[in-house]
């Protein structure tokens, strides 16, 4: 084996291709047709595609298929503080050996083919999905869809979860544009499932152009929500007295009632999944950084938000969860993200900002981030600190009880601050307020 940890193989992946980000799937496809692999694989396969509520829909779907009865993989990225926790079956991340085997496999297959970080991942968690004989398997893209490595292999149930503006560098600077690439995920005959009531002209024109069924939210399938309860209506099926999702935020119904359509399909596709798993499902979802609550005397909330349309719900959900004392942010983002845009939809809500940097090639640091948002929350607003662990301390130290800080911007922003408080390891979702 050509390394005998999984440290010393995610080392040597993050320094082997000449760019992190190389988008196609000729490389990829080369390498899996050496291994033996074809890009329709032995079990059901859902796809995840969209710009936010990608990680909740993923985790939406298992929650439900586990609860059916289903041996259930995913594959999601990025992670917050394993690398495991991005291939799991069943809830339970892959182990480094499982990982590392494949990894060796994959090398063993590409010969002189350069594969990047991204692109060895997903090859080892669909070999290791194979190699498992799970019973169904959701990928999440990792960005856009048409080039994505996610993409090469066949779905059986496309999700395009709503569609904002990130990524733009690669995938486009309008919605439209952004949709063309997230529609490439579709696929001939199979059905698309999208979450939003008007996705971009280009994903429909997309999937009539491809003779794919497609089923938007408000049109073939609807929801209701009551104090307690939700009903949903669509595709031949009416559930009602539904229980909430345990993911925050009203936008999660939204999320919730596009994966329950996704789950009529594969019914129509041979799966049995009752109205009592999905119930059972969606009170058992697990998921970190969305809303994630830390109780105590300051309350703290971890959430991976990183654009307009999340700070959007970010901003609608702190407001619905008011707080009789103040509520400081610390954030910190990577250089291509749209710093002003996430901090003008928040800023109404919040205190104060301890702004904070973020290591390697795409990381902005804290001053950067402070020249940037001086023009949005005031110069006398904000304050800026090298790491998150600093801006972190400096934002307990200033709270007093009965406050709350909320941390976001980034994985990489919350992976810092869950080491800081191991407790909130042990409470991977919260209720909404």
């Amino acid at each position: 084996m050509r390394f005998t940890s999984l440290s010393q193989w995610l080392t040597w992946q993050e320094q082997l291709h000449f760019r992190d980000i190389d988008p196609g799937l000729e490389r990829v496809g080369a390498v899996w047709q050496r291994m033996g692999g074809a890009t329709q694989l032995p079990f059901k396969l859902i796809t995840v595609a969209g710009t936010n509520g990608k990680g909740s829909s993923v985790a939406i779907s298992a929650a439900i298929l586990q609860a059916a009865g289903y041996k259930t993989a995913t594959y999601t990225s990025p992670h917050l503080l394993r690398y495991n926790e991005r291939i799991c079956i069943d809830n339970q991340p892959a182990t480094d050996e499982a990982i590392c085997e494949a990894f060796q496999r994959i090398d063993d297959a590409r010969g002189d083919i350069s594969l990047t970080y991204f692109e060895f991942a997903t090859l080892a968690a669909v070999d290791i999905f194979c190699r498992a004989d799970v019973d169904v398997a959701v990928l999440e893209v990792g960005m856009g869809g048409r080039l994505d490595a996610v993409n090469l292999f066949d779905t059986d149930v496309a999700l395009i979860t709503p569609i904002g503006l990130d990524h733009m560098a690669w995938l486009g600077d309008n919605r439209e544009q952004i949709g063309f690439e997230k529609a490439g995920i579709i696929r001939a005959d199979k059905p698309l499932v999208c979450s939003e009531t008007q996705p971009p002209d280009t994903v429909l024109a997309y999937a009539r152009e491809m003779g794919t069924p497609v089923y938007l939210n408000g049109e073939h399938f609807n929801y209701q929500s009551q104090a307690d309860h939700w009903s949903w209506q669509g595709l031949g099926a009416e559930l009602k007295q539904l229980p909430l999702p345990v993911l925050a935020g009203k936008y999660q119904l939204q999320n919730s009632a596009a994966v329950i359509a996704v789950c009529q399909l594969l019914n129509q596709q041979g799966l049995i999944i009752s109205d009592q798993a999905i119930g059972q499902g969606l009170t058992q979802i697990r998921l970190y950084g969305r809303f994630q609550v830390i109780p105590g005397p300051v309350t703290r909330i971890l959430d991976v938000t990183h654009n307009q349309q999340g700070a959007d719900n970010l901003s609608a959900l702190l407001k619905a969860s008011q707080t009789t004392g103040k509520t400081y942010a610390v954030l910190a983002m990577l250089r291509d993200k749209d710093c002003q845009s996430v901090a003008s939809k928040l800023d109404a809500v919040i205190d104060y900002w301890f702004l904070a940097g973020l290591d390697g090639n795409r990381g902005m640091s804290g001053e950067t981030l402070a020249e940037n948002l001086t023009p949005v929350v005031g110069k006398d607003k904000l304050a800026s600190y090298e790491q998150v662990d600093d801006a972190y301390h400096a934002a307990m130290a200033a709270a007093s009880t009965g406050d709350r800080i909320l941390i976001f911007g980034s994985f990489h922003t919350i992976e810092a601050a869950m080491r800081l408080m191991p407790e909130s390891q042990q409470a991977p979702v919260s209720q909404a307020s």
